[in-house]
C-alpha cells in the first residue's frame, strides 16, 4: 500500500473567493474517488441580520488551521484538502468559510469534512459578531451547545486511520 502526500491549501483571507474555481484549482487526479466540499454562507437570521464581522489574527489563525488539517491528514486517508476562511465584514448571503477534501471513497472525505468544520466552528481562533439590519452591532458570538457536542465527538471517537481501499 503506497500512501499519496495529501496536498493542503489553506488561506485566511478578506476577501470573497469562488468555491467552484478553489476547488477545481485543486488539481484531482483519478485516484480520487470522492470530492466532498462545504460552503457556510453568512444568513440573514430572518432578515435580521445585515453582517457577520469575523476577526482574527491571520497568521495565527492560519498556523492552528494548519496543525488541524494536518490532524485530518492523520486521521483518514485524503488526497487533497483545502480550506478558505474569510474574515472581516461579510453580508448576509456571502461566503465565509470553504472546505473540500478528497479521497478515494466517500467515507473519509465526508468524516475529514466534516471534522474539519466542526472544528473551524467550535475551536478556530475567529471572533464573530452580528450587524443587524437596524444598524446596531450585537453582542459577539459564542459556538452553540450543539456545534460544541459536535465537535466534542471527536475527541471521544478517534478513528484509527484507515488504508486506502477502504471506506
Amino acid at each position: 500500500m503506497t500512501r499519496r502526500v495529501l496536498r493542503t491549501h489553506l488561506r485566511v483571507q478578506e476577501t470573497p473567493f469562488d468555491a467552484a474555481a478553489e476547488t477545481a484549482a485543486l488539481g484531482l487526479g483519478p485516484e480520487s474517488g470522492a470530492l466532498v466540499t462545504f460552503t457556510g454562507l453568512c444568513r440573514d437570521e430572518g432578515g435580521r441580520l445585515a453582517a457577520l464581522e469575523i476577526e482574527c489574527y491571520p497568521e495565527m489563525a492560519e498556523a492552528e488551521i494548519a496543525r488541524v488539517a494536518a490532524e485530518a491528514g492523520s486521521r483518514w486517508p485524503l488526497d487533497a484538502l483545502l480550506i478558505v476562511h474569510r474574515y472581516g465584514l461579510i453580508r448576509a448571503g456571502e461566503a465565509i468559510v470553504l472546505v473540500a477534501t478528497a479521497s478515494a471513497h466517500r467515507a473519509a472525505a465526508f468524516e475529514a469534512a466534516q471534522f474539519l468544520m466542526d472544528y473551524l466552528k467550535t475551536r478556530a481562533p475567529f471572533w464573530k459578531k452580528q450587524h443587524g439590519r437596524d444598524g446596531r452591532a450585537g453582542e459577539w458570538i459564542a459556538p452553540r451547545e450543539e456545534d460544541e457536542a459536535a465537535a466534542e465527538k471527536w475527541t471521544q471517537n478517534i478513528p484509527s486511520p484507515r488504508p486506502r481501499g477502504e471506506g
